[in-house]
């Protein structure tokens, strides 16, 4: 083969090795990393809230809807004084204060008569002696409980932990001598035997047109704290109270 064909043989192999390697741009780019994968927290399950209201919208005497609770503890002598109820005001019961009932309360009034669900007597039986007539367990049930939003055995339960958590001042227990008192003095002596409770969480009720000691209010929260009760429960026990003090009548 001469110089020049040899020449030219040796171009044309080169030329065609260079098209076999050729790529386009793109192949060249080397492809974007994965985005690395990001793992969501867990949500919570949504949890049932008590049953609000809009304000100025509440729709009266509905299950859970209400802003504060009232325990009444009655001064059982003062009852008795007009009652002849023989499971409270038998002779030799001797009973002080006693439960009366746990009513929801709004700021402005109180639910009632909330629900047709009722107390069964099984309910009842787990907690004995919680009043002192077993008349009260139905007609405050009914009336209050089903507007707490609780099941009955909750409902029972709450009220006797409460009920439990107040500690009564030892004038207060079972005095064979009546004696005369003030509001004043009446929360103090209770606050002085409960360190978590304030003044502002008592309210003090008297009957005969000031002159004896009728019921305590103990106001809590919608969780069992103490809190301030309305400034509703207040006026209307300030009323009740006009007299200098009050008597408070023994136990029998």
């Amino acid at each position: 083969m001469s110089r020049p064909t040899f020449l030219m043989f040796v171009l044309l192999v080169a030329l065609g090795l260079a098209g076999c390697q050729t790529t386009s741009v793109q192949d060249t780019k080397s492809a974007p990393p994965l985005a690395s994968a990001t793992i969501a927290a867990p949500t919570k399950a949504p949890t049932r809230a008590a049953a609000t209201s809009t304000p100025g919208k509440r729709s009266k005497n509905t299950p859970g809807d209400f802003d504060f609770y009232v325990m009444s503890l009655s001064w059982s002598p003062d009852y008795c004084a007009g009652n002849d109820d023989p499971q409270q005001c038998g002779v030799g019961k001797k009973l002080g204060f006693v439960l009366h009932g746990l009513w929801p309360q709004y700021n402005r009034g109180y639910p009632a008569d909330c629900s047709n669900v009722k107390l069964p007597k099984s309910v009842q039986a787990q907690f004995p002696n919680l009043y002192p007539s077993t008349s009260l367990y139905t007609h405050e049930w009914e009336k209050h409980g089903t507007c707490s939003g609780l099941t009955p055995e909750e409902y029972l339960t709450l009220e006797k932990m409460l009920k439990e958590s107040i500690a009564i001042p030892k004038a207060y227990r079972s005095p064979a001598k009546a004696f005369r008192t003030t509001t004043d003095q009446l929360k103090a002596d209770l606050v002085s035997a409960n360190s978590a409770v304030r003044a502002e969480a008592l309210a003090v009720q008297c009957s005969g047109s000031g002159r004896f000691l009728k019921e305590l209010y103990v106001c809590f929260s919608r969780d069992g704290q103490p809190v301030a009760c309305s400034q509703e429960i207040q006026n209307d026990a300030a009323n009740s109270c006009q007299q200098a003090d009050f008597l408070v009548r023994n136990v029998k």
